[in-house]
């Protein structure tokens, strides 16, 4: 048996009864907990590693608010949480041929690819029998791992930070920018703008714009998130400026804001990972031709807009998921070299991982929370932990 963290249905709806259906005081932390797993035997094609880090996702929530569907329930009452890890293999199945004991890889999460690649589902969410990595141990199909890019200039918390976060970004982007370029060609318009929302993955969405050569900007609440942008060359704005956009005002005062920073112009690409109030002011500030993409529902699942707007202005929304397997080995070799992420300042205990989800759903924390899962970690690594 291993500690693993877990999320049943029973503890779902006991802090739905404690809050009386208030998803917005729901506290997360008591709904996360740690508990013990066993894991199952090792097969010809898997492997076993020991988590050295972790970090923090947003489907967390989902899980424990029960805001999509109830997926505890659905999986049969409980689920054992957490799609993006850093391990270290400690056995590898007799067929295994890519992977041997003391390498350190990434997980990725997607967890059955259609026949183009793409996932169906989720690991750890709703792939049917899936379990997933907040625990000390693990055995996954080698198919599920990648090698960790030890020399790429990150250390191991900011490495942490990606299996998850940089695929999905780099989706976004190649779709986004190969839609906006079937309709307007880089001959014709060479530097784009490009606006981004929300946390983790809109700022390495951001990087790749710079890595290309685009104007780049992040609309966030966060005054060091903006700032430790702003080191990469990405200009901020303000969401706080605009009271999140909580009034048509707020709105019309944002659009006015972006139309001053791009000469009139509007933003040509749009990374949009939270929904709500966000999406009309972002759909309001897409110039013609303009691409949104999206990943994410964070603040709402279900938008609408004027579809003769869209037309006529000639918007595209794109709604993408993860990654292919192909895309994950891309979006690594970006470590470092465009992706550096922005970590929060705590680096959270493993006994402390329920506390890091409850705080980035309260949107406090002041980059990607990373939790550190093995007190003692490998010597291929101790050069790499701050």
């Amino acid at each position: 048996m291993v500690r693993a963290y877990s999320i049943s249905v029973d503890d779902v709806n006991a802090e739905r009864e404690r809050v009386g259906g208030d998803l917005d005081r729901v506290d997360v932390s008591r709904v996360v907990k740690l508990d013990e797993l066993k894991l199952p035997d090792l097969g010809l094609r898997d492997v076993r590693m020991r988590i050295l880090a972790v970090s923090a996702e947003h489907n967390i929530a989902h899980a424990a608010l029960a805001d999509t569907v109830n997926i505890a329930e659905l999986r049969g009452g409980k689920i054992y949480p957490g799609n993006s890890a850093v391990g270290e293999v400690v056995e590898v199945g007799s067929e295994v041929s890519g992977f041997q004991v003391g390498d350190v890889v990434l997980t990725h999460c997607n967890g059955d690819p259609d026949r183009f690649g793409y996932p169906r589902f989720i690991w750890a969410y709703d792939k049917p029998d899936s379990v997933g990595w907040y625990a000390e141990e693990a055995v996954v199909g080698d198919w599920q791992i990648v090698h960790a890019p030890l020399d790429c200039g990150l250390n191991l918390w900011e490495i942490a930070a990606l299996p998850l976060r940089a695929p999905t970004a780099y989706h976004l982007w190649r779709r986004a920018e190969g839609i906006f370029r079937v309709k307007v060609g880089e001959e014709r318009l060479a530097t784009l703008n490009v606006m981004g929302f929300g946390g983790g993955v809109s700022e390495l969405f951001l990087m790749l714009a710079r890595a290309k050569g685009h104007n780049a900007w992040f609309c966030s609440g966060s005054q060091e998130r903006r700032d430790a942008l702003e080191k990469h060359g990405i200009a901020p704005i303000d969401q706080k400026a605009f009271n999140r956009f909580a009034s048509r005002d707020d709105s019309k005062a944002f659009i006015k804001e972006v139309r001053s920073l791009t000469g009139g112009e509007g933003m040509h690409i749009i990374c949009d990972m939270l929904r709500g109030p966000v999406f009309d002011a972002g759909f309001a500030a897409c110039a013609r031709e303009g691409v949104i993409v999206s990943a994410g529902w964070q603040l709402t699942r279900s938008v609408e807009f004027n579809s003769a707007s869209a037309s006529i202005r000639q918007i595209t929304l794109d709604h993408t998921h993860y990654e292919t397997l192909y895309g994950v080995e891309a979006a690594t070799e970006l470590y470092g070299n465009v992706f550096k992420p922005t970590i929060h300042k705590e680096i959270y205990a493993f006994e402390d991982l329920p506390r890091a989800c409850a705080e980035m759903q309260e949107n406090v924390q002041t980059g990607i929370p990373i939790i550190r899962v093995a007190k003692d970690m490998p010597e291929s690594v101790a050069r790499l932990v701050p």
